[in-house]
């Protein structure tokens, strides 16, 4: 009896983190999206109020930056991927890693550009919120 239960707690518990990598990738899939069709809208409903979002520049901003500055168009991308997806799920934190590739407009140029990142989601009221991030340049 013991060892069906055991089973059945092991089973359970890969199906709940399988469950939980895939809202956790679902969201990453949202910022992927917003980041290419920004709106106040869909930037909120994926972001922290408490955000804290670093670029590879060394620039910080948080949730009411970054927002501007994707609707503004300061920054405006026009294709973003992400590659080499990791994702680390502990409790109600997540940690992402993936290297973005992307062609961002700029002054009506296209710029190619591939750097590192790593993401940190939070779970805020049953919803994953996007906390911090932070780019870096690949070797």
């Amino acid at each position: 009896m013991k060892t069906i239960f055991s089973i059945a707690l092991f089973l359970y518990t890969t199906l709940a983190f399988a469950q939980t990598d895939k809202e956790v990738a679902s969201q990453v899939e949202k910022l992927r999206l917003a980041l290419i069709d920004p709106t106040v809208d869909n930037l909120s409903e994926i972001s922290s109020i408490n955000l804290s979002y670093g670029h590879s520049s060394g620039k910080l901003e948080n949730q009411a930056q970054f927002i501007e500055a994707l609707i503004s168009g300061a920054s405006d991308f026009a294709k973003v991927e992400f590659e080499d997806q990791k994702i680390q799920v502990e409790k109600d934190v997540a940690i992402v890693r993936h290297n973005l590739v992307a062609d961002v407009l700029d002054g009506g140029t296209t710029n190619s550009i591939k750097i590192g990142v790593i993401l940190v989601w939070k779970k805020e009221k049953s919803q994953w919120k996007l906390l911090a991030r932070q780019a870096y340049k690949l070797p």
